[in-house]
C-alpha cells in the first residue's frame, strides 16, 4: 500500500468529523497564504522606497522625499507622508512626531489584519479532531455493549482506533497552523518594527536639518 492509499485510507476510517476539519484546515492555510504573501509585499515594497528615500533625508532634501513619498502607494509612504508634511509647515518636533504615531497606529492594524484567524482555525481544526474522537468512542461502546462477547475486544480495539484518527487529523492540522500563526505574526512584528526605525531616523534627520538652519542663522 503507497502513501496516497494510506492517507485515503485514513481519512476515510476517520468518519464525518474528518470533513470540518479539513474545511477549518484549509481557510487557515488561504489566511496564512494570504498574510504571507501581502507582508511579503510590503516588506519589498517598504525596502525599495527607503533605498531611494534615505538618500535625500539624509541631504536634507524633505521637498523632494515629500514628492517621492506622494507618489508611492507602500507604507513606509504611508507613515513618512505625515511627518514630512507637518515637516514643511511646522518645526517641533513633537508635533511631527504625534503626526506619524497617528500614521503608525493606522498601519499596525493593517499589517495584523486577519492573522488572529489562523490561530483560531488551528484551535478549532485541534477541539474538532478530539470531539470527533470522543463522539467514536461513545458509539464504539454502544456498538460493543450490543456484541458478542468473542467479538467485544477486537470490536472495541479497532473502533478505538478508527475514533483515534479525528484527534491525530485535527493535531496534524493545527500545529502546522500554529506554526504559521506565529511566523506570520513575526514578519508583522519585523515589518512594524523596520517602520518605529525609519520614523526615528526621519525624526532625526529633520531634527539635524532645523538644527543647522538655526547655527548658519
Amino acid at each position: 500500500m503507497n502513501i496516497i492509499d494510506s492517507m485515503v485510507k485514513f481519512f476515510s476510517e476517520g468518519g464525518f468529523w474528518m470533513y470540518p476539519i479539513l474545511l477549518v484546515g484549509t481557510l487557515g492555510a488561504a489566511f496564512a497564504v494570504e498574510r504571507f504573501i501581502k507582508l511579503k509585499m510590503v516588506e519589498r515594497a517598504n525596502r525599495s522606497l527607503w533605498e531611494r528615500l534615505h538618500p535625500l533625508l539624509a541631504e536634507g532634501d524633505f521637498d523632494a522625499a515629500r514628492e517621492l513619498v506622494a507618489e508611492d502607494k507602500s507604507t513606509v509612504a504611508e507613515l513618512l507622508s505625515m511627518g514630512l508634511e507637518r515637516q514643511g509647515t511646522v518645526r517641533r518636533r513633537d508635533d511631527i512626531e504625534i503626526a506619524m504615531e497617528e500614521a503608525m497606529m493606522e498601519i499596525v492594524p493593517q499589517l495584523e489584519a486577519r492573522t488572529g484567524y489562523i490561530s483560531l482555525f488551528a484551535n478549532i481544526s485541534t477541539l474538532l479532531g478530539l470531539l470527533g474522537t470522543i463522539i467514536g468512542l461513545i458509539s464504539a461502546f454502544e456498538a460493543v455493549a450490543n456484541a458478542a462477547p468473542a467479538e467485544k475486544s477486537a470490536m472495541l480495539s479497532s473502533s478505538i482506533a478508527i475514533a483515534m484518527n479525528t484527534t491525530a487529523f485535527g493535531l496534524m492540522t493545527g500545529i502546522p497552523l500554529l506554526v504559521l500563526y506565529f511566523m506570520i505574526s513575526s514578519k508583522a512584528g519585523s515589518i512594524a518594527t523596520s517602520l518605529e526605525m525609519v520614523s526615528v531616523k526621519t525624526l532625526n534627520y529633520i531634527t539635524s536639518k532645523v538644527k543647522r538652519n538655526h547655527q548658519q542663522a
